[in-house]
């Protein structure tokens, strides 16, 4: 899949972190099999059951702050998130060809910053694991401004953490919905992934450009 990007009119690259520049397989594992597998467990009732309730009361939080908050889980369901997630931890992958990008835009003196929902225990565990900042000029978590990407209002606020020209700014995510607000907070250049979960078959990306793999959208050695 080929996509367009206009590196010439972009000076900041933010990118989200789940689905984006790691792959959404851990996540999708974690919460749909491993949590209700846990907490079918805890309560003496069969996977499914488990799955049922939880999956209902995720939706209940979709898009808000909670929905995220590692916390939030664990005090609403009775169980260490964090330390079931860690159960997990080797299933947390990068996707392919990103090192190679981050590099890149480091190379051609552009400033990479990543942005997540992610709650801070998650992105600390995702770290660990793959040493991420490393490659980056940034790590931004949403908690931390206390509004997840869905809202228009974070990306104004992001700019009192981050300086940056919106006009010359791109956003990678593979949230639709966090791609819309950050277009009416003003992001001018919008790129979707594809293929979050490497796992699952290819997205709809809906009125956004979207890209399979990082490979195809190396910027230049110099601006």
């Amino acid at each position: 899949m080929k996509t367009l990007i206009e590196w010439q009119a972009i000076d900041t690259v933010l990118l989200d972190m789940d689905g984006t520049l790691l792959d959404l397989n851990f996540d999708n594992q974690f919460w749909l099999h491993h949590l209700p597998r846990r907490y079918a467990q805890q309560h003496g009732i069969s996977e499914t059951q488990a799955r049922q309730h939880l999956i209902e009361r995720f939706n209940a939080e979709r898009g808000t702050i909670n929905w995220y908050c590692l916390d939030f889980w664990s005090n609403e369901l009775e169980l260490d998130i964090a330390l079931i997630k860690d159960e997990v931890a080797h299933l947390i992958a990068i996707h392919p060809h990103v090192i190679n990008f981050l590099d890149a835009l480091r190379s051609s003196h552009r400033r990479a910053v990543l942005v997540t929902n992610a709650h801070q225990k998650s992105l600390a565990l995702k770290l660990k694991h793959t040493a991420l900042d490393g490659h980056l000029d940034a790590v931004i978590c949403a908690h931390d401004l206390g509004l997840p990407k869905e809202e228009t209002a974070f990306w104004f606020r992001l700019q009192e953490w981050e300086t940056f020209n919106p006009e010359r700014t791109l956003l990678i995510d593979d949230n639709l919905d966090v791609l819309r607000s950050a277009q009416q907070g003003g992001i001018r250049h919008l790129l979707a992934m594809a293929r979050p979960d490497s796992n699952k078959p290819l997205q709809a990306t809906a009125e956004f450009m979207a890209v399979e793999h990082f490979s195809a959208i190396m910027p230049p050695a110099t601006s």
